[in-house]
C-alpha cells in the first residue's frame, strides 16, 4: 500500500483540495478521499497522467540529424524516410534496447505513464531474422523492465513496399515478414511482455494499407485477441493517391467499408481526411493516435480535431518519431494548430471547460483506450497512473481550478513535472527518473558508438 496526499487534484468528477488516494501492490487506486489532514507522499496539483500512444524508439538516436535541405528541390517525408532507412542499418540489439529505455525514461520525466511502442525494427540489417525471431521484441520489454513504464508493446506486420505488393527495398528488409512468420513473431512477443508487470500488454499493429495485404489488415484483429490493433492511415498524400490508385477508394473510407472499425482500433496520423471521413471515423470509436510535434516536423498535415471532438471523437497524442518528447509541446501545438488553421482562438475549449482541461481530459482517456489500459482518470479501481506539478511555481501564482491546467500547458512546461506514477511505481522524483544516471550514462555510451559508425 502507498498513500498520495495532494493539495489539489482533478479526479473523474471535478477538482478536489487535500485529497488522499491510497494504491495497492496491484497498481489501482484503492480509496478516493477529500478535504483530508496530509499524509504519505505530498504532491501539489495530481493530474491523471496520459500513455503515448505511438513511439518509434530506436528513432530518438537519429533525432536533429535530418534537418539539413537534400539533393532534391524539396524535401518531404519521402527523402526522410530514405535517411532514415540509412541511419537504422547501424543499430544492433544492444543499441535498441539503450535508446529504448532512454526514451521511456524521458516520457516518463515528461509526464506520461505509458508508452505503445509500434514496433517494426524486427530483424538483422540483411534482413535475416535473429535466432530468437521476437530479438528486438525482447529488448523493448526489457528496457521497459529497467524504466518501469507501463508498456503496451505492438509489434508491427510490414510485408510489402507498395499497395502493388511490390518487394521491400534495402531500407525496409528489417522490417519485413509474411503473416505466418509475423504471427509467429507476434506470439513470441507477447510471451515477452508477460513477464512484465500485469498492467503490460501487448497487441498487434498492421503497418498501413501500402505495407500490408489487404486480407491481412482483417487477419490482424484475429491475432491480437483481445489486444489493441494500430495502424497508420491516411498520413500523406502521396499515400491517399495510391490507396485510391489501387483500392478504388480513400484509406479512410476503405478502412471503414472493410475492417470492423471500433474501440479497439487506433488510427495513426490521420491528417489527410475530408470532413465526412473525419465524422464517420470518430462515430465508429476507434481512437485517432495524433503526434502533432513529428506531423509538424514531416510536413503531414493537419488533423481536424475541430470536427472530430465535435463528433464525440475519441483522442490521444504519441511521440511516433521522438523528435522532442513533450506532452506539454505536443498537445500545445494540436491546440495551435487548429488557430491557425481556422484563425481562431480557444479552438477545443467548450462552454464548461477550458482548452487545457478538455485536451487533458481526452488525451488521458483516449490514451487508456488506445493502450488497452485501464486508467485515463483518477478514481476507485482505476489504474495508478498520476503526475503531480510544482503548484509552488510562478506560472501557477493566482491560478486556480481549469487555469491551472491552462497554464502548465500554455504558459509552462514539462519542468513542472514532480512525480510520475505508472500503475503505482513511483518512478519520477523531484523531476528526475529514479535511474536517470545509469539509463542517460548507457545511452551517451551508444550514441558515441554511432557517432562513430557514421
Amino acid at each position: 500500500m502507498a498513500v498520495i496526499w495532494a493539495r489539489k487534484a482533478l479526479l473523474s468528477d471535478g477538482w478536489a483540495d487535500s485529497v488522499r488516494l491510497e494504491t495497492g501492490p496491484e497498481g489501482t487506486i484503492r480509496s478516493v478521499r477529500k478535504g483530508v489532514p496530509c499524509e504519505g507522499r505530498t504532491a501539489g496539483i495530481l493530474l491523471p497522467a496520459a500513455a503515448n500512444i505511438h513511439s518509434h524508439a530506436f528513432q530518438r538516436s537519429m533525432a536533429g540529424l535530418t534537418e539539413q535541405r537534400g539533393p532534391d528541390v524539396r524535401d518531404t517525408f519521402w527523402t526522410w524516410r530514405q535517411l532514415m532507412f540509412r541511419f537504422l542499418e547501424q543499430l544492433t540489439p544492444d543499441h535498441v534496447e539503450a535508446i529504448a529505455a532512454f526514451v521511456q525514461m524521458e516520457m516518463l520525466e515528461a509526464g506520461y505513464a505509458a508508452s505503445v511502442e509500434f514496433h517494426y525494427l524486427h530483424h538483422q540489417p540483411s534482413g535475416a531474422p535473429y535466432d530468437n525471431l521476437a530479438e528486438m521484441s525482447e529488448r523493448i520489454v526489457a528496457a521497459a523492465s529497467t524504466t518501469g513504464i507501463g508498456l503496451t508493446l505492438l509489434p508491427v506486420h510490414y510485408q510489402y513496399g507498395g499497395c502493388d505488393k511490390r518487394a521491400l527495398d534495402r531500407g525496409q528488409v528489417r522490417f519485413g515478414n509474411d503473416f505466418e512468420r509475423f504471427a509467429r513473431l507476434a506470439e513470441g512477443a507477447a510471451r515477452t511482455v508477460a513477464r512484465l508487470p500485469a498492467d503490460c500488454r501487448s497487441g498487434v499493429a498492421p503497418h498501413s494499407l501500402r505495407a500490408v495485404a489487404a486480407e491481412d489488415v482483417q487477419a490482424a484483429v484475429r491475432l491480437a485477441g483481445d489486444g489493441p490493433i494500430h495502424m497508420h492511415l491516411s498520413e500523406q498524400q502521396a499515400e491517399v493517391d495510391e490507396v485510391v490508385a489501387h483500392y478504388g477508394a480513400r484509406p479512410v473510407t476503405w478502412f471503414l467499408d472493410n475492417c470492423e472499425a471500433g474501440p479497439r482500433w487506433c488510427l495513426i496520423h490521420c491528417t489527410q481526411m475530408h470532413a465526412g471521413e473525419t465524422e464517420r471515423l470518430a462515430r465508429s470509436g476507434a481512437v485517432a493516435g495524433i503526434c502533432p510535434i513529428t506531423e509538424g516536423n514531416l510536413g503531414d498535415g493537419t488533423f481536424d480535431a475541430v470536427r472530430w471532438l465535435a463528433a464525440d471523437g475519441v483522442l490521444a497524442i504519441g511521440s511516433d518519431s521522438n523528435i522532442r518528447i513533450s506532452y506539454t509541446e505536443e498537445v500545445r501545438a494540436l491546440e495551435y494548430s487548429q488557430r491557425l488553421r481556422d484563425h481562431s482562438r480557444a479552438a477545443l475549449a467548450t462552454t464548461d471547460k477550458s482548452t487545457g482541461r478538455r485536451l487533458l481530459e481526452a488525451v488521458a482517456l483516449g490514451g487508456a483506450q488506445a493502450s488497452g489500459r485501464r486508467s485515463g482518470d483518477i478514481r476507485e479501481g482505476a489504474l495508478a497512473d498520476l503526475v503531480a506539478l510544482d503548484d509552488g511555481h510562478t506560472c501557477f501564482l493566482g491560478r486556480s481550478g481549469d487555469t491551472l491546467i491552462d497554464s502548465y500547458i500554455f504558459a509552462g512546461d514539462d519542468r513542472l513535472v514532480t512525480d510520475v506514477w505508472s500503475a503505482g511505481r513511483h518512478l519520477v522524483m523531484d523531476g528526475r527518473h529514479v535511474a536517470h544516471t545509469s539509463i542517460t550514462n548507457r545511452y551517451r555510451t551508444v550514441m558515441n558508438e554511432l557517432q562513430s559508425a557514421l
